[in-house]
């Protein structure tokens, strides 16, 4: 095997080497991205999506041309790998790929508008510790203004390194916020879960029990009390697993307020 030498380029990532860890960057991915989408002069925005409107399914007419809605789709998507704060957008953006309508593609524009000027934007690992996993797990209650599932999303860092993201609709619709913040817990969960074990095979063993933050009082208190009433047994399968993860000191579900939430950026729209 051939030692190469430090990393600094890998499959569009450049890598920055400094005292303080890795700054992992698509810069050059994101100038050709804007290139072949004809926005390298467009005028820049400072948030990928708008914060205060939902779009819809069937909202406006439909596109003349879809692939032009379509094919960026899988560059950004490959964005996302260093950048996290696309992450929302992007999911909005796949949820409209079988019909675009003319309020989709402007989306798709703000989104390169965006990149365009965040173009130094990327990835920081810090080279403290890597002791301790800790997660925020956060959702949007009935966000879609057409079939009212809820959005899921979540953080989870590795030391004081951000080293997993997603954000996800749920498949089902939640009868209430305390459902749709209990299945975001659910799914961070077992996120965590699989990178303990994956520590684990690197030799790497977490001595403390993973801590997933959550801003819904109700959902926490169901993570540490296991007897259900009439409003959640149909979600009893994902009770069970949560309690089980947190009675076996794998995990603690901790209440943080809203404004320390992290996992809202990958759950709504904000504001800059």
């Amino acid at each position: 095997m051939t030692d190469l030498g430090d990393l600094h380029h890998f499959l569009g990532i450049s890598v920055t080497h400094s005292s303080d860890g890795l700054f992992l960057s698509q810069r050059k991915y994101a100038s050709d991205l804007l290139q072949r989408a004809g926005t390298a002069e467009c005028h820049s925005t400072s948030a990928p999506v708008d914060a205060h409107t939902k779009l819809s399914a069937t909202e406006s007419s439909p596109v003349a041309d879809p692939t032009e809605y379509q094919s960026p789709v899988g560059a950004l998507q490959y964005l996302t790998l260093t950048r996290p704060d696309l992450t929302y957008a992007v999911q909005q953006f796949f949820l409209f790929m079988h019909d675009p309508r003319e309020p989709h593609l402007a989306l798709v524009k703000r989104i390169l508008r965006y990149v365009k000027g965040t173009l130094s934007a990327g990835l920081h690992i810090s080279t403290g510790p890597v002791d301790k996993l800790v997660a925020y797990s956060d959702a949007d209650w009935a966000g879609c203004p057409d079939s009212r599932r809820s959005t899921s999303g979540f953080c989870v860092f590795l030391g004081d390194s951000l080293v997993s993201w997603s954000s996800k609709r749920q498949s089902t619709v939640s009868r209430s916020s305390a459902e749709a913040e209990y299945r975001a817990v659910a799914h961070v969960v077992a996120e965590c879960c699989w990178l303990r074990q994956l520590l684990q095979e690197f030799h790497i063993l977490l001595k403390v029990a993973t801590v997933v933050y959550c801003d819904n009082v109700s959902a926490i208190y169901m993570t540490a009390n296991p007897v259900h009433h009439r409003g959640t047994k149909h979600i009893e399968i994902i009770i069970h697993f949560v309690c089980e993860k947190v009675a076996l000191g794998e995990v603690r579900v901790l209440h943080v307020p809203s404004q320390y939430q992290f996992a809202d950026i990958v759950t709504k729209g904000l504001p800059v």
